[in-house]
């Protein structure tokens, strides 16, 4: 899990969040330690079929893709986080009618893990805390819910 804050009182906000883990019985490691989990990536994803045909655009305009899916008529691209701009301009050039169901910078998890039933009560809990932090802007997680 990477905890994405934003404040003006490091102390404070370091002890909000901390608190929030103990509470849960979580344990919080030091600043990168589960960065090796995730990859910074810019992720696209809109309504389409034809991935190959999105592909081809991209690699014609010297985008660098990592992954790009196509799922019930969902297109998802995922690139580096430093080609979000190219990858950008380089979608809305060759589809100007192009509608982005996600455009963003993100954390995309490595691997997945599954939350039981008898730990989703924590895990929630655990998540609404967070939310509830107001310098916590952000929480990725490899967490796979139970249905």
């Amino acid at each position: 899990m990477i905890v994405d804050c934003l404040t003006d009182n490091n102390n404070r906000t370091y002890a909000e969040v901390r608190n929030c883990f103990i509470k849960t019985g979580a344990k919080i490691g030091s600043s990168g330690t589960v960065a090796h989990m995730f990859k910074h990536q810019a992720v696209f994803s809109f309504k389409g079929e034809d991935e190959e045909a999105v592909l081809e655009a991209l690699m014609m305009a010297d985008v660098e893709v990592d992954d790009i899916e196509c799922e019930d008529g969902v297109i998802t691209i995922f690139c580096p986080n430093t080609e979000y701009n190219n990858t950008k301009t380089a979608l809305s050039e060759t589809y100007p009618e192009l509608e982005l169901d996600l455009d963003e910078i993100t954390f995309v998890p490595q691997t997945d893990t599954d939350i039981t039933e008898e730990h989703l009560e924590k895990f929630q809990k655990f998540m609404d805390m967070l939310e509830d932090c107001d310098d916590v802007q952000n929480v990725y997680h490899n967490a796979v819910l139970p249905e």
